[in-house]
């Protein structure tokens, strides 16, 4: 049994592999050299699994890649007091508002299923202050993309290939392409 479930997701992994969209990929390498050409701020939202991948990733686009980069997930004191003043909804978009985000900057986006008007309401009121600030949206998103793939200058699509482990490929998908993103633009 546990050979057969080991066999089972490696192979769904190289099923991702071959569905993935190449031409977003390519988008986001692009929105990201440019990014930094100008000298812009990245800033990644990612909440549950996908807020530690945010933070790791921080590192990366800032180490690496030589872009400044921040995740509003990062400051634990930050985020619980405004989500106990505040509310979970507005806590990415206020922290983007006191952060100063401009046209010259950039949201990445790590979520399962991008949001909706229901679910990852953070994530959905921080994009819509990031258009309205003429910010690029990069998306790492599975299921349907959600409000993210709606509104994102590139989204990268996990393929979902099982129902069961829509999170796990998912998740581990934002590791995937993040790395991928930051060394092609070294």
């Amino acid at each position: 049994m546990s050979r057969e479930y080991v066999d089972k997701y490696l192979a769904e992994t190289q099923e991702i592999v071959n569905k993935i969209s190449r031409e977003e990929i390519v988008k986001s390498i692009s929105i990201l050299k440019t990014l930094r050409e100008q000298q812009g701020r990245l800033f990644i939202l990612g909440v549950g699994g996908s807020a530690a991948n945010a933070s790791h990733a921080v590192n990366d686009f800032r180490k690496i890649g030589g872009i400044e980069t921040y995740a509003p997930t990062d400051n634990v004191s930050e985020l619980t007091a405004r989500t106990n003043d505040e509310g979970w909804e507005t806590t990415f978009c206020e922290w983007l508002k006191t952060s100063r985000i401009q046209k010259q900057d950039a949201v990445m986006v790590f979520s399962v299923g991008g949001g909706s008007e229901t679910t990852s309401l953070n994530i959905v009121n921080a994009l819509k202050l990031a258009k309205v600030q003429g910010s690029r949206i990069i998306s790492i998103v599975s299921r349907n993309g959600g409000y993210a793939k709606e509104v994102s200058d590139a989204c990268i699509l996990i393929p979902v290939v099982d129902e069961k482990r829509i999170t796990p490929h998912a998740e581990g998908w934002q590791g995937v392409i993040w790395h991928l993103l930051v060394n092609a633009i070294v």
